[in-house]
């Protein structure tokens, strides 16, 4: 199986247009970090490999698509896969393999790994197979509460939070139906 750097070099490409080609939304790994170069944020990650993050932050846009969601609130509620592989060797072992199968399907299929495979569709069609599994159904139920429960995502859907604070939803437009 190619790493993304091998990917990035059997395609005789230097580092900055392969960057600015991928489909990886301009996310370089370097060392042991996700460098988002358009967003300008990085993620470190200490225990899983930094390709195996950047492939759960793909499979994270993928089950749960949101164009208005920039890249760091995937990468933000991925993060814990990398914090429960530091506490658990069976859990790395069982993330990493998960992930290397899923990018063994897409090398075979599109010659290439899974989060570089372009078209959002091409992804979907290789998580079919996989998405009455363990891995597939752990992820999607934990990105319900990692992904949603961020409180700067919750703007971008309308949210405003919590009312309790507030006098309730009574008094903060309980009755107002101008979204019918």
């Amino acid at each position: 199986m190619a790493t993304l750097h091998e990917a990035a070099s059997t395609a005789a490409m230097d580092r900055r247009r392969f960057i600015a080609g991928t489909g990886a939304a301009a996310i370089a790994i370097s060392g042991g970090a996700l460098i988002h170069a358009g967003e300008a944020w990085g993620l470190e990650v200490k225990t899983l490999k930094p390709q195996t993050m950047l492939t759960l932050i793909k499979l994270a846009r993928d089950i749960y698509p949101h164009d208005r969601l920039a890249d760091r609130f995937y990468a933000i509620a991925m993060k814990p896969y990398d914090e429960k592989a530091a506490k658990d060797a069976a859990v790395k072992g069982d993330i990493e393999r998960s992930v290397a199968e899923l990018d063994a399907a897409a090398m075979k299929q599109h010659k290439a790994p899974y989060a570089l495979v372009g078209w959002e569709s091409q992804r979907v069609n290789l998580l079919r197979p996989i998405q009455k599994g363990k891995f597939f159904q752990g992820v999607r139920s934990g990105l319900v509460v990692s992904l949603y429960n961020q409180k700067d995502v919750w703007a971008l859907f309308g949210y405003e939070g919590e009312s309790a604070s507030k006098g309730g939803y009574i008094a903060r437009g309980f009755g107002d139906i101008a979204w019918l």
